[in-house]
């Protein structure tokens, strides 16, 4: 007989495939030996050790923490979100967190520093060595989301007259205090202003003897320390930058960014405008029920507003709905498209303002474009609305009614997808926090006016 089951079950192995992998610092967690824990996470990458650290529950961490404190290294800090950071810093001695901080270039030590309190950040200092100390507490002066507080203060810079061996030899020498990773060379003059930069890789090709003037790139690109990091992130997309000199107000080169940097800035972003367009800001890992409420509640409330507003407008028409049931059936089809329409320019205008392509100069082309598509795309709906309406009713007056409505309520969605954005930046305010809830209020207001209105006109 054979010993095949009589059936078999397709359903066990994809299960098994769709599970999760066990976390290894929870599995590691139930060795008895401190040091065997310490020697099998010890060969984690630091990414995926951050991704397996910010799994695990407090007590968890807790007790990881306590018994193998050195696997908490500055790469892992450099890692781990934000919200994980403050929540492991006081589980750690000031002076761990210090040593941990001298693997780091100056920019990581500055973001995991300002996520202490100011207690701990206070005896953290005191535990660095002195000139790391002012160069972190030189960045903190800076307002957050500035260039001088995300810059890195490690570059190298040389005079023109030196030669590619004498540049090459420095470096040798200087070798721990150069930055982890760096692309140029910046020339600078006595002045320690920078006036051009040689790329590494052209540097690495010359003779030994060739003068850094004979090589350097004039055309540089530098970027003030008081800048604003969304501003920087433009820049670098715009002109192609791998890295770029920080200056001060003397134009005396202080630090650089590299692409790396500019990379998260631009993710940060992104995502920061995304859930502005939603009126929520981000959940993080650790967040309570009660501080995700305290965060979206606000924007409930003012939608609460504006949707009233929108009944204040129905409520004029009460009486022309009481006659005509088939109005309470089809006005929340008019406003609903209206709204999505609204959406769709909104979005298309905040993205074009954060990139800079919607400026004073094409704005009366776009505003000019989005009505055109608006009346176009109202017309398409406005006759399925206005067939679907007389098969549904059987109305030929209601379905011009629903005819008429649509066109009007797209025109004024796609006008106000673009003009309040506009309105908004022109004002100095976000247009990504700010704009869906006006262009809700607006595409719910005319919706619900323009068809009830020309119902009471036509119909009655």
């Amino acid at each position: 007989m054979s010993d095949t089951p009589d059936r078999l079950d397709l359903k066990e192995p994809y299960e098994r495939l769709e599970e999760d992998p066990p976390n290894p610092i929870v599995t590691a967690l139930g060795l008895s030996s401190d040091d065997e824990l310490h020697i099998r996470l010890d060969a984690l990458h630091p990414a995926d050790f951050s991704d397996y650290l910010e799994e695990m529950t407090d007590a968890q961490r807790e007790e990881l923490i306590a018994r193998a404190p050195g696997l908490i290294t500055g790469e892992l800090l450099a890692e781990l979100e934000d919200d994980v950071v403050e929540d492991v810093l006081p589980l750690l001695e000031p002076g761990a967190i210090a040593d941990a901080l001298t693997e780091l270039d100056s920019d990581d030590v500055t973001q995991i520093i300002e996520e202490m309190d100011e207690a701990q950040r206070e005896d953290v200092l005191e535990a660095m060595e002195p000139l790391e100390r002012a160069g972190v507490e030189a960045s903190l002066k800076f307002d957050d989301e500035t260039i001088g507080r995300l810059m890195q203060r490690e570059f190298v810079s040389a005079p023109e007259f030196w030669t590619v061996g004498n540049t090459i030899d420095h470096m040798r020498d200087a070798g721990e205090e150069l930055p982890e990773l760096f692309f140029n060379i910046y020339i600078v003059n006595p002045r320690l202003q920078p006036v051009g930069y040689v790329p590494v890789s052209k540097l690495m090709r010359a003779r030994r003897d060739a003068t850094l003037a004979s090589l350097m790139e004039e055309k540089l690109f530098t970027i003030a320390q008081d800048l604003d990091q969304e501003e920087a992130a433009y820049l670098f997309e715009k002109y192609h930058l791998i890295s770029a000199p920080v200056v001060d107000m003397q134009g005396r080169i202080v630090g650089m960014m590299t692409v790396d940097d500019i990379l998260d800035i631009i993710q940060d972003e992104n995502k920061e405008d995304i859930l502005a367009l939603a009126g929520v800001s981000e959940a993080g890992i650790t967040d309570t029920a009660y501080e995700t409420v305290r965060s979206r509640a606000p924007w409930l409330l003012v939608n609460l507003v504006t949707a009233i507003l929108a009944s204040f407008v129905i409520a004029r028409f009460d009486y022309a709905i009481e006659q005509i049931v088939a109005l309470a059936v089809l006005m929340p089809i008019v406003a609903s498209m209206g709204g999505n329409a609204g959406t769709q320019a909104l979005t298309v205008a905040v993205r074009a303002l954060a990139e800079r392509d919607l400026t004073r100069g094409t704005a009366l082309r776009t505003i000019r474009r989005e009505a055109i598509a608006a009346v176009i795309i109202g017309l398409m709906f406005a006759v399925a609305m206005a067939g679907i309406s007389f098969v549904w009713f059987r109305d030929i007056e209601l379905a011009g009614v629903a005819f008429i409505a649509m066109i009007i309520n797209h025109f004024f969605a796609g006008l106000a997808g673009i003009l309040i954005p506009l309105g908004l930046k022109r004002a100095g305010a976000d247009p990504a926090v700010s704009s869906s809830v006006f262009v809700t209020t607006v595409t719910d207001v005319v919706g619900f006016a323009a068809f009830l209105g020309v119902a009471a006109y036509v119909l009655l």
